[in-house]
């Protein structure tokens, strides 16, 4: 059951969603920003939760790019931070206020310019980029932009190695976790960092993904289970989602696979009903938007696809107040 406590306004709990019953919150929607298809892309899909159709915000991203990632705090924002445009790489992150899907972008930037820094978010606290690369090479840091205030400050805790293409999800109030990627001598990795929120520790679980990928998406069913879908291996690109239930820990892989083997994918969940994965590059670039079900880990593919075709593209998700 959601709680109402001190952090959450009495306006946001009334505004984002009207409890009949104290039970679940209404979701809204889900975003798919930026990327590249045939160049740069700026703009920014959502998908309404509601009836899984698509729409394309007036906002764009500040300029168009790819190897962009996603956070938000659910109810209030979404952010999308870092990635490579055609000027090199990015230290900044534009913000998506919701429920009126305006753009601003932060007077806080990522500790250095860089590509594919993983998102993940405890939502109403702080969301977090970790990893990715810069001009120096493959990042094991990890940058927290605390909400409301949007302060970046960088975490004493590091990720187990220097790492790019990495994929991140989170049990909002608990923990997140930083899946797969590719190390500096040029390794597919299978190691899951866990980031304890309480104290911002990091540990890796002894489950890994079931092979060593990179360029995987990920979501979660926050309090449950987090999946990270596709990606790239050793054999060439992935359809399997692997499962991590949050209770121990423990890795599973779903009978259910994306439509198309897939990497540079990007994932984000309503986090009390279902998961999204949408484009990559499979057999081209691709467009269309992968659904699981997460009562019982079914997977369907939405009638609406992207705007078009596209893959390193950053998303998340507004599922109301957490």
């Amino acid at each position: 059951m959601t709680r109402f406590d001190s952090r959450r306004r009495v306006s946001t709990y009334t505004s984002v969603w009207m409890p009949t019953d104290d039970a679940t919150p209404q979701p809204i929607a889900g975003y798919f920003g930026g990327g590249y298809g045939t160049a740069f892309i700026s703009g920014i899909d959502k998908i309404s939760f509601t009836d899984d159709s698509k729409s394309t915000l007036s906002a764009t991203l500040t300029s168009a790019r790819a190897y962009v990632h996603g956070m938000a705090n659910s109810g209030v924002a979404g952010y999308f931070g870092g990635g490579s445009d055609s000027g090199g790489n990015i230290s900044g992150i534009d913000k998506i206020t919701f429920p009126d899907d305006t753009k601003s972008t932060l007077s806080a930037t990522l500790t250095s310019a860089r590509q594919g820094p993983a998102g993940m978010a405890n939502s109403g606290t702080a969301g977090y980029f970790g990893g990715g690369q810069d001009s120096g090479g493959n990042i094991s840091g990890i940058d927290k932009i605390a909400f409301p205030a949007d302060t970046k400050s960088t975490l004493s805790a590091t990720l187990t190695i220097s790492i790019n293409y990495v994929a991140a999800m989170a049990n909002s109030s608990v923990a997140g976790y930083f899946g797969g990627g590719w190390d500096n001598a040029s390794n597919f990795q299978s190691r899951i960092d866990k980031i304890t929120f309480s104290a911002d520790t990091k540990s890796t679980l002894s489950a890994t993904l079931t092979s060593a990928r990179m360029q995987t998406g990920a979501m979660a069913q926050s309090g449950t289970a987090g999946y990270f879908g596709g990606g790239q291996d050793s054999g060439g690109n992935i359809s399997g989602i692997d499962k991590i239930t949050f209770s121990a820990d423990t890795k599973s892989t779903l009978a259910a696979t994306l439509t198309t083997a897939r990497n540079s994918l990007g994932g984000m969940a309503n986090s009390y009903t279902a998961g999204y994965f949408g484009g990559g590059y499979g057999a081209g670039v691709l467009s269309g938007i992968d659904k699981i079900t997460f009562s019982a880990d079914t997977k369907s593919t939405l009638s609406a696809t992207l705007t078009s075709v596209r893959y390193l593209m950053g998303a998340m998700a507004d599922s109301g107040v957490l």
